[in-house]
């Protein structure tokens, strides 16, 4: 069998963090905070209601119930297993219709869904695996002709380790210490070059911004540190 694409402390580190993923002002207070924004965005591209959707990395399902919510039949995907149960367990408790989870990697499930999917999400999940462009890869084989598949992730620059890493994890306290490894992030450039190299084709990008005195997010057209890609697999 094939290694899985994950690493095992970062799976851990999740898990550990799992019963807190719905509490808005726990560690995961920036993925709640960020969650209308990316949201919407995706919904302005491709319209949700009706698609069939697939979240890769889906944690507790933050991004999941929400597509859900907005007329989407979701899959969510994840390795972390009590992540996995938190989300399960929020959808039961919110009556979130059409959402479902399962623990598999990306690639397993490429092999045995391919071309299954209107819509394929994976955010905040490439800067925590050893292989991205494999994610990338399955992704694009999971999506249908004609369908769209949207990343986040964060880039690798002084100006990102300074705000995401320095900022966001030891002065601000906004994420646990130790969420991100500076080495792992992906610049636009490469994270393009990967979907190209997968067959698909970026269409749009968009950067996420904070002010740490209004502590308010906003999307804008700066992709130096948080930013997303919306690529079409084409038909």
């Amino acid at each position: 069998m094939s290694q899985v694409n994950a690493d095992p402390q970062e799976l851990a580190k999740f898990s550990d963090l799992a019963h807190r993923w719905w509490d808005p002002e726990s560690e995961f207070r920036p993925l709640h905070q960020i969650n209308p924004l990316r949201l919407d965005w995706i919904d302005q591209q491709v319209r949700l209601a009706g698609k069939r959707v697939l979240d890769v990395g889906c944690g507790g399902g933050i991004l999941s119930d929400s597509m859900a919510r907005k007329g989407a039949k979701v899959l969510g995907i994840d390795l972390a297993k009590k992540a996995l149960q938190v989300a399960q367990l929020h959808a039961m408790e919110a009556q979130t219709a059409d959402v479902d989870y399962r623990e598999v990697s990306a690639e397993a499930l490429a092999a045995e869904m391919p071309g299954q999917f209107d819509v394929v999400t994976c955010m905040e999940m490439l800067e925590h695996v050893p292989d991205p462009p494999s994610i990338v890869q399955a992704c694009a084989t999971l999506v249908k002709p004609g369908g769209w598949v949207f990343f986040s992730t964060i880039s690798r620059n002084p100006k990102s380790f300074l705000f995401a890493i320095i900022g966001a994890e030891y002065v601000l306290n906004l994420l646990p210490r130790g969420t991100h490894e500076y080495a792992r992030f992906i610049r636009p450039s490469e994270l393009t070059a990967a979907c190209r190299t997968a067959g698909l084709q970026v269409t749009a990008s968009r950067g996420l911004e904070y002010n740490p005195l209004t502590r308010r997010y906003w999307l804008s057209a700066d992709t130096s540190v948080n930013y997303m890609l919306a690529c079409r697999r084409p038909a």
